[in-house]
């Protein structure tokens, strides 16, 4: 029986993700981020295709490597302005019945005691369909604006561990069962003896009180996590439910699922219960011609300084320094470690490499980074993530957009029939919350 794969899909409130330069794009409606309609029916197209989730990525602070400015992001659209994802949720649960909501929340700057009833309320308003991403936020930007200092990298896990202890003291033993009487006669709401003090007190944390919210659906939200360094998967191993690969190659992304399920069996966890989900970007034509041409269009509309921004935020390297020789050896590095890129190969069919300029290097990462982009018919495509999953070991894909409505559009009515009917996604939702609709 093939394994089933699980569908999310990736989206930002803003204009531009990963795809610089692509608001351009005729048709590509980016200023609908502002818009409530958009994501009531966002939502209601997901579950139409019966996706598993809508997942909310998000930042705090701006891109600003690049230049030693934020002017690139500022005009290309690029992660900024961003709006608050949360507050769309319960209005998209309110217009659909199974999907699943992830939001990303920062253990960096958002206090447990706070964010633990905000998840709690999501998790009740949208009847146990909520998930959290746990990001360690890393933008200084966003330090600045916090007044704070940056902590370095290992010590954000280390104060993540212990952000997850007070959070799950509070969702999962401030409230006993029963707890909640609603006794009407005996005018008792809830039973005091029922509800406990959590008294922790830690290296990073404070909080010796009661949980604010009557336990959720779910009392914790499904757990996601997207760290990939050594550190980042050491707390994805202990703490995460799912987790979010971005754009790896077929050999990073085999290594990192069998890496973390090892250390997650180490923790005493079923590692078949940690569940990975690596980011695609699929250019869908009716005809492998026609696959090709709009990739072709799409690239046009790419901004080299764009994708250099993106790159030098997540290498830490202000790439408006470097040189198109650097830049041809930083991609041909990556491949060595990674094996051939699709796009990569692209590029190299149509012109070779000697002649390549930053401009045209720059597009190498115009679909944010190696390994994401997935380009053909329905029936390629699914081809493509079948065997990528049967590869790896993956448990389905984030599926990002290039153009927005439009791909998820595509990915819905034309791809998804596909899986289908190989028996690989889902035709009808299972009962009950998100984890249970997840992991069974």
């Amino acid at each position: 029986m093939a394994k089933r794969m699980r569908l999310n899909a990736v989206e930002m409130a803003n204009p531009v993700q990963d795809n610089a330069g692509l608001w351009l794009y005729p048709g590509n409606r980016v200023e609908r981020y502002k818009d409530l309609d958009y994501w009531i029916e966002l939502a209601q197209t997901l579950e139409r295709g019966k996706f598993d989730a809508l997942f909310f990525a998000d930042i705090l602070g701006v891109y600003d490597v690049y230049q030693g400015s934020r002017d690139t992001a500022v005009r290309e659209g690029m992660y900024f302005p961003i709006n608050d994802p949360s507050y769309a949720i319960p209005a998209m649960a309110a217009a659909t019945e199974h999907l699943g909501f992830v939001l990303t929340a920062s253990l960096s700057y958002e206090h447990p005691y706070a964010l633990a009833r905000k998840m709690s309320t999501l998790d009740h308003l949208t009847d146990g369909r909520l998930g959290w991403n746990m990001v360690m936020s890393n933008l200084d930007s966003t330090a600045r604006n916090y007044g704070l200092e940056q902590l370095d990298h290992d010590e954000r896990y280390n104060r993540g561990d212990e952000y997850l202890e007070v959070c799950h003291k509070l969702w999962e033993q401030s409230w006993e069962d029963g707890a909640v009487v609603r006794d009407r006669i005996n005018r008792i709401y809830a039973d005091p003896a029922k509800v406990h003090e959590i008294g922790h007190e830690g290296k990073y944390f404070k909080v010796p009180g009661i949980h604010l919210c009557e336990p959720s659906p779910q009392r914790t939200p499904v757990l996601f996590q997207a760290g990939s360094s050594d550190r980042g998967r050491e707390f994805a191993a202990k703490h995460a439910e799912c987790i979010f690969l971005n754009a790896m190659t077929e050999n990073e992304t085999k290594f990192l699922v069998q890496d973390i399920r090892q250390r997650a069996e180490r923790y005493g966890r079923n590692p078949e219960e940690v569940l990975f989900f690596p980011k695609i970007n699929p250019v869908i034509g009716d005809t492998e011609e026609e696959a090709q041409q709009e990739l072709h269009n799409l690239l046009a509309y790419s901004s080299p300084e764009g994708a250099l921004s993106l790159l030098s935020v997540w290498t830490g390297v202000d790439f408006s320094t470097v040189s198109s020789d650097d830049l041809l050896a930083f991609i041909r590095k990556g491949e060595q470690r990674s094996g051939t890129n699709y796009l990569f190969e692209f590029f190299k069919r149509n012109g070779g490499d000697e002649e390549w300029g930053i401009e045209q290097l720059s597009k190498y990462f115009a679909f944010g980074g190696v390994g994401s982009l997935r380009v053909g018919t329905p029936e390629q495509i699914a081809d493509q993530l079948e065997q990528f999953m049967d590869h790896t070991g993956v448990d389905g894909y984030n599926i990002a957009y290039a153009t927005r409505s439009e791909t998820f559009e595509q990915f819905v009515s034309k791809v998804v029939p596909v899986l289908q009917h190989r028996g690989r996604v889902q035709k009808e939702y299972a009962t009950g919350v998100f984890r249970h609709k997840l992991l069974g």
